[in-house]
């Protein structure tokens, strides 16, 4: 075969057969497809898109490229879940422990942030000692021993993504849905899971901004994922504004650690937690469905235990022992922390919560370039919901920065991005918009 055949092939509209595609694959993999080949089949997959069976084809490729995990001797259903990405998404650090208390084995194998979103990866690396790139032994022997881990990809997972990624996020072809699929789904494949649940978000914050290209990613998704073997439901949540009411990264632990102890609970990240574990029970055979999956959840947090199993994991992966109970002494503080007041009172009619996101990139808190290093201590928290009254003693967020200078131009970023009104101009955005079901 030659790689200019199969480009002029899709480039036409023609259906590219599993064979073809496993050829192209291989060529990621080896170096033997050039990055200008690449480029030139991911535009014309961009353009004239790709069948089902087509992307099935792809992501099962894609998974072979390189290491598939085997959890045969792990007596649990293997289940883990993936997020599109938004802003004050911390659900993973309260969803590992409380599935693993209810049964379930969890190898939760997360990334770094991208653009305006923030990266689970980045949230663990504030726990002083935490493991977030162990080597195989030791996340097989935590996730068997405790129930869980939240890790980063190991460096033979799916390798042929990772290039072809590469390729597209410079070569304006990273927004094709078709290849979106597939690019997850490779990896989580390669996980060696047996059930998925997906937050695929819309809204300011999310990278689908309208609900209909949020649901066309999810039927993908689902579509692909089922036809690949992998038993998967995804959930439509919102992300018009920030999901916690902290974005950052030690912000965001401490957020979590507040909703593990009951201490200090987000409503809307509580809606969406218990719903994608319900989700995830059911599918895994823990659970008789959804509803008595989501009463599973609130069980395990409410009693305590799934904030037990999240210690035992931080423990376990190379962290404090007392991590939950002295929270606040190891997670790295910021020296400015100050108050944004509106400009005027009223109530939080929207949120654009990508600019709110933004704010804590230029804080420090995100990278710009690959290569920056993240500042763990800085971010947000407190911040006002929609429907919140604002006012000169209720502040619409608290800023935690490392200069007077920072602060002062995140708290000009986050008044821009707040629309203060009436509460009579408040809209109503449910939680979770709709499940997505094979």
């Amino acid at each position: 075969m030659l790689p200019q055949e199969l480009i002029r092939k899709k480039r036409d509209g023609g259906t590219l057969s599993h064979d073809e595609i496993a050829f192209f694959v291989r060529g990621l993999a080896d170096g033997s497809v050039t990055e200008g080949q690449v480029a030139a089949l991911a535009m014309a997959v961009f353009f004239k898109g790709m069948s089902i069976d087509e992307r099935v084809a792809l992501t099962l490729e894609m998974r072979d490229s390189g290491d598939v995990m085997d959890w045969s001797g792990v007596d649990a259903p293997v289940l883990d879940k993936h997020s599109t990405g938004g802003v004050g998404d911390n659900v993973s650090l309260m969803l590992a422990p409380a599935l693993a208390v209810c049964g379930a084995a969890v190898p939760m194998i997360s990334g770094r942030g991208l653009g305006h979103t923030g990266g689970t990866l980045d949230k663990f690396d504030s726990i002083p000692g935490y493991q977030t790139q162990p080597d195989n032994t030791l996340f097989k022997k935590v996730v068997r021993e405790v129930g869980c881990a939240v890790i980063g990809q190991t460096g033979n997972l799916a390798p042929a993504d990772k290039r072809f990624y590469g390729i597209r996020d410079v070569t304006g072809t990273v927004e094709s849905i078709d290849l979106i699929t597939a690019s997850i789904l490779s990896k989580k494949l390669a996980a060696g899971l047996q059930g998925l649940v997906l937050d695929v978000k819309w809204g300011t914050g999310a990278f689908m901004a309208s609900l209909d290209a949020a649901r066309a990613l999810a039927e993908s998704l689902v579509l692909v994922a089922n036809g690949a073997g992998l038993k998967t439901t995804a959930l439509l949540t919102d992300m018009n504004e920030p999901l916690a009411s902290a974005a950052g990264n030690a912000v965001e632990v401490q957020n979590a650690v507040d909703f593990l102890k009951g201490t200090a609970i987000d409503n809307r990240l509580w809606d969406v937690t218990v719903a994608q574990g319900g989700e995830l029970l059911a599918t895994g055979g823990l659970a008789s469905d959804a509803e008595d999956g989501a009463a599973r959840m609130r069980a395990a947090f409410e009693s305590g235990r799934a904030a037990e199993k999240f210690a035992e994991m931080v423990t376990a992966l190379g962290g404090p022992a007392d991590f939950m109970e002295k929270a606040e002494i190891y997670l790295p503080k910021a020296p400015v922390v100050a108050p944004i007041y509106p400009e005027h009172d009223g109530v939080v009619t929207a949120v654009n919560a990508r600019a709110v996101g933004v704010a804590v990139v230029e804080l420090g808190g995100g990278r710009k370039a690959a290569a920056d290093v993240i500042d763990p201590a800085v971010g947000l928290t407190d911040l006002a919901g929609i429907g919140h009254s604002v006012d000169a003693d209720a502040p619409i967020a608290i800023v935690h920065a490392q200069s007077e200078e920072q602060a002062e131009a995140a708290a000009i970023a986050v008044r821009r991005a707040y629309t203060i009104g009436a509460p009579a101009d408040v809209q109503d955005h449910p939680s979770v918009v709709e499940r997505i079901a094979p």
